[in-house]
């Protein structure tokens, strides 16, 4: 249904936690109307997929088709698997209709995406698509029609490092151990997310070849085998904390550092001491502190994987490519306790 008086945007992958998140987010929008939800089957609500909407939305989910999405929205955020993102994505930007992908499908140039991922059936659009930190490209996201939303380790991993990357002596190591919340997995069952794999454990997984590392490198254009990432998955629903060492040189106050270089973003807060997951729950912030010893720099950086890590950082990106405050509808108040 059109509505006039605001932007119609729609909503495809909505069955899943970060589909959930988005209709949170849009449907408390002011300037955005969300008119279209779907997913790969339809024939059902979006309450039903996630009863914690019951009385506050009851949208009918659609079965996902590209002529009703172009025909009904001027924005879609694609909350899709990669590979499945891109048969969506060219055909939407020939009928003019913007879009945010949340999948990995044009985060990365082709050759590194294909190595890490699948064969890319969309490789004329990776030219145009820019890359969804508000942090690095706000001004190219501005004027996208296509933004590859970051990846979660990625996103808290870069955003802890860029302060630092010209005070790094060259050619050290970039090491990251990353811990994340189940969610991080997705709404899939799985041997490795089973409660009782979970519950009271903690294990690395993927050490050092985890795809969102080439990620990682490439957006802080440093060669792959300079970063050393390995991701750890704990037993809490959301969160995500990145431990990063990189090895320094000058003489400065790292905290100062870090304010100085983000003074204008509002969705990154320095802290004074090592930063927490429960802090950031429920909201866009990415918190870090920083610390030194000798030339040895300790990052900890702090995000929501649900949040920063994917929908509102996407919503972020939405507001920016409307023309609209990048803070419009984006939660601040984390859930605590």
């Amino acid at each position: 249904m059109q509505n006039k008086s605001k932007i119609n945007v729609g909503v495809v992958g909505a069955t899943g936690y970060t589909g959930l998140e988005l209709v949170k987010m849009l449907i408390k929008h002011p300037f955005f109307h969300l008119a279209y939800i779907a997913n790969s089957e339809g024939g059902t609500t979006i309450n039903k997929l996630h009863p914690s909407l019951n009385g506050v939305c009851e949208d009918v989910v659609q079965k996902a088709d590209i002529d009703t999405m172009a025909l009904t929205c001027k924005l879609v955020f694609l909350a899709l698997p990669h590979k499945t993102a891109m048969a969506y994505v060219k055909p939407l930007l020939e009928k003019g209709v913007k879009v945010v992908d949340l999948s990995a499908d044009y985060r990365l140039p082709q050759d590194i995406y294909e190595e890490f991922y699948c064969p890319h059936t969309d490789a004329k659009n990776l030219e145009h698509g820019v890359y969804g930190l508000p942090e690095l490209n706000r001004e190219a996201i501005k004027s996208a029609k296509l933004v590859a939303n970051p990846g979660c380790f990625p996103t808290s991993a870069i955003l802890g490092l860029l302060p630092f990357m010209d005070r790094r002596i060259e050619n050290t190591p970039i090491i990251i151990d990353a811990k994340t919340g189940v969610s991080g997995a997705g709404k899939k069952l799985s041997e490795v997310t089973h409660f009782v794999n979970v519950n009271d454990n903690l294990f690395a997984y993927n050490p050092l070849l985890h795809r969102h590392a080439p990620e990682i490198a490439e957006k802080l254009n440093v060669s792959f085998d300079e970063v050393s990432f390995v991701p750890h998955l704990v037993p809490v629903t959301r969160g995500m904390i990145s431990s990063i060492y990189i090895q320094v040189s000058g003489d400065f106050d790292a905290l100062d550092v870090v304010k100085e270089f983000y003074k204008n973003d509002v969705h990154v807060r320095v802290s004074s001491s090592p930063v927490d997951m429960k802090n950031v729950a429920g909201t866009n912030f990415c918190d870090i502190y920083a610390q030194r010893k000798g030339n040895m720099l300790f990052i900890s950086s702090s995000i929501d994987n649900l949040m920063r890590g994917a929908s509102s950082q996407a919503v972020v990106n939405a507001n920016l490519m409307m023309g609209l405050d990048e803070t419009t509808a984006i939660p601040d108040i984390a859930y605590v306790p």
